[in-house]
């Protein structure tokens, strides 16, 4: 149950501090945003860029991100989450919005140098999504805090600037669209998170740096790189 959680800071923190309570998979979505796919010089897709991390990508609770050492270049994308609240497939884009209920935001962290190698040889590239600690998750907001899911704004702060900013009005594919879609090929199941699309701006991160995610003015992450 969540209480109202602009009265006083101490609340805010035990939201944002405060992750799903299970969660069954993770299914991201890349290539959402225009300015993002023109900044990795990637085509415009026609249906949702569908990927999967496994539950060894999260990251809880604010704790810290380990820099790996198979990769020289790690980027950030800060990404507005879901998370389904009950189990369905082959769901009607008009009843999508029945199997969320919370908003949340995390972080897809890519290793964008083996994920170029990967692209270049025809290959998957999980390696370079999916590997531990890839995947950073706030907690969660009711929807019904919104007034319009299609005006969303967030944004990531790296060491104190900003870094970047999106709105959910800019996305190719809603949230409506992308749980329809990806319901067609996976069951959803309740505690699933869908990661809906990063827009421009991401960039490397290395040890000693600070990640802030922000909901509107609402504070949802604070970790650092180690």
């Amino acid at each position: 149950i969540f209480v109202a959680v602009r009265c006083c800071p101490a609340l805010v923190a035990s939201v944002f501090h405060r992750p799903a309570r299970h969660f069954m998979k993770i299914i991201a979505i890349g290539r959402n945003y225009v300015d993002h796919i023109a900044e990795l010089k990637n085509e415009r897709p026609t249906d949702p860029v569908v990927f999967l991390k496994p539950d060894t990508a999260v990251l809880k609770d604010n704790a810290p991100f380990y820099h790996p050492d198979f990769s020289d270049d790690v980027h950030h994308e800060v990404e507005i989450l879901l998370r389904i609240n009950k189990e369905g497939k082959y769901i009607a884009e008009k009843f999508a919005h029945k199997y969320y209920e919370e908003i949340g935001l995390g972080v897809d962290f890519t290793a964008r140098d083996l994920q170029q190698k990967c692209k270049e040889k025809g290959l998957p590239w999980e390696i370079a999504k999916a590997f531990n600690g890839s995947a950073p998750i706030s907690g969660f907001l009711p929807k019904t805090q919104f007034a319009d899911l299609k005006n969303i704004d967030f944004s990531l702060r790296v060491n104190g600037g900003l870094r970047q900013q999106g709105n959910t009005g800019l996305m190719l594919f809603d949230f409506d669209v992308i749980v329809a879609y990806v319901s067609r090929f996976f069951t959803l199941k309740k505690g699933d998170i869908i990661f809906t699309g990063t827009p421009k701006g991401v960039a490397a991160v290395k040890p000693g740096d600070r990640l802030e995610g922000f909901i509107g003015t609402e504070k949802m992450f604070d970790f650092e790189v180690k």
